[in-house]
């Protein structure tokens, strides 16, 4: 087959597609939920199925995105239509494609809005306003910033405008660029941060609630939370990975870069549990508090340690940081269809469609104040697009995206793309891609769809 060209332009080398999958992979997910996650479930055998998930699951469908991505050259749409049609199977695959820009495009009207409390909190840190970490204070405001939507109007509009910008600018001047300095950035503030945990934290503690395994603390349901985590933590499924992927020079090693992604993501996800746990259990509460960990219960212990006002600083930029990179990867794959399809201009595509996913979010910030109550299937417009998207459309998504390159494709097009010959390399992540990684992801779908539930088998 002829080699396409990317219609966008191409990483200027093998470390910036690792910085650019690294920032879209790495974001809220790990920061944010990781760590309540496996305090939820447990800890130690929690990770370690956790971390067998991602080596068995997420890294074969993040490998099957990216080769199909660079196969195809074009939006996800496009690139999932044309590499159907050349496999000789039905150019239908490209609904695939659409429906992971619509995911993306739907969890960025959320996820900037959660990422604007992150600036939020940035400034509220600052400020001192955690000093003293009195739980009702702490409490009281974040309650605070949930009620007054045109403060989260403020913040959500901020944050899509960084977006915005640097997608804007292309591959190299705006997502290249970006990533280059993000990502270094996010890796010295984590340092940083757990510097301080190990000095001034219960950091034996958190090391053996992270690690130490108690199998008898495992459910079946955290078993497919952990699975859930590690297909989710990727970004895999939403045409991010699959954009990035077609702007992968020729010759860059997939697997390689792959690999080499996932130990990046793994290690921020592991690396947030030892900033965070420690200062948890250091100052007596609850690992298990929830998504109010990072937003209620940290700010609680960061405002009775010493220092806590400037790491308590650094935390939250961290975690904007994350958002930051992640948010962009979102966007990415609806500004290169937009592009291609329309001939508009990228700074054009990339201004109408932030425009149209930043009032989307409003439909967010009302969930927390004004239309509180109004609720379909029992919950708020938020947590119905959460929903949708993360329980439905990704897994989907991934599923469909690793039957396509382990089923759809033929071995000799994928053995190509991904230059391993017959090597144990390339069987192994064939049979994952086609046996193990469609079952474990079609699990975690029926678990979270509440099929699994209604036939009692969890």
């Amino acid at each position: 087959m002829a080699k396409r060209s990317s219609l966008h332009g191409l990483w200027s080398s093998r470390l910036a597609f690792i910085f650019a999958v690294s920032g879209s992979a790495v974001g809220l997910g790990n920061i944010w939920k990781f760590p309540y996650v496996a305090g939820a479930n447990g800890g130690g055998a929690f990770v370690l199925f956790y971390l067998l998930c991602v080596a068995c699951v997420g890294l074969p469908i993040m490998i099957s995105e990216v080769l199909i991505g660079r196969r195809g050259r074009r939006n996800p749409i496009a690139t999932m239509r044309l590499v159907g049609e050349e496999e000789n199977s039905h150019p239908s695959w490209g609904l695939v494609g659409a429906m992971g820009i619509v995911a993306g495009f739907l969890i960025l009207s959320f996820y900037s809005v959660i990422a604007g409390w992150s600036l939020a909190y940035v400034i509220n840190s600052a400020a001192g306003q955690f000093a003293g970490g009195a739980p009702e204070k702490v409490s009281s405001l974040f309650a605070s910033l949930l009620g007054d939507w045109q403060t989260m109007a403020l913040w959500h509009t901020l944050f899509m405008s960084l977006t915005i910008w640097v997608v804007a600018r292309g591959v190299e001047r705006g997502l290249e660029t970006a990533v280059r300095f993000l990502m270094p950035a996010l890796a010295i503030l984590m340092l940083v941060l757990l510097a301080y945990s190990i000095r001034m934290g219960d950091f034996g503690r958190g090391i053996e609630f992270l690690f130490k395994a108690d199998f008898s603390a495992l459910t079946a349901e955290g078993m497919l939370a952990a699975m859930g985590q590690a297909f989710f933590t990727l970004s895999v499924g939403m045409g991010a990975i699959m954009a990035y992927g077609a702007y992968l020079p020729e010759g860059t090693s997939i697997t390689g870069t792959s690999v080499s992604v996932v130990i990046a993501d793994t290690l921020v996800a592991l690396l947030a549990g030892l900033v965070i746990f420690p200062i948890v259990f250091a100052n007596g509460l609850d690992p298990a508090a929830g998504p109010g960990l990072i937003f209620e219960t940290l700010p609680v212990a960061f405002g009775q340690m010493a220092g806590g006002t400037f790491f308590a600083t650094l935390f939250f930029l961290l975690l904007t940081f994350a958002a930051w990179t992640s948010a962009i990867g979102l966007i990415e794959p609806a500004v290169a269809w937009s592009v291609e399809s329309h001939g508009q201009s990228r700074a054009r595509s990339a201004l109408i469609i932030g425009v149209v996913i930043w009032l989307l979010g409003f439909l967010t910030i009302f969930s927390f104040n004004e239309m509180a109550d109004v609720k379909l299937f029992g919950r708020t417009v938020f947590e119905n697009l959460d929903h949708l998207t993360s329980n439905i459309m990704l897994p989907l998504g991934g599923l469909l995206i690793s039957v396509f390159a382990g089923w759809a494709m033929c071995k000799n097009s994928t053995a190509e793309e991904l230059d391993v010959g017959t090597s144990f390399t390339y069987r192994a992540w064939r049979f994952l891609a086609r046996w193990v990684a469609p079952v474990a992801v079609l699990l975690v779908f029926l678990q979270a769809t509440g099929l699994l539930n209604a036939a009692g088998l969890l």
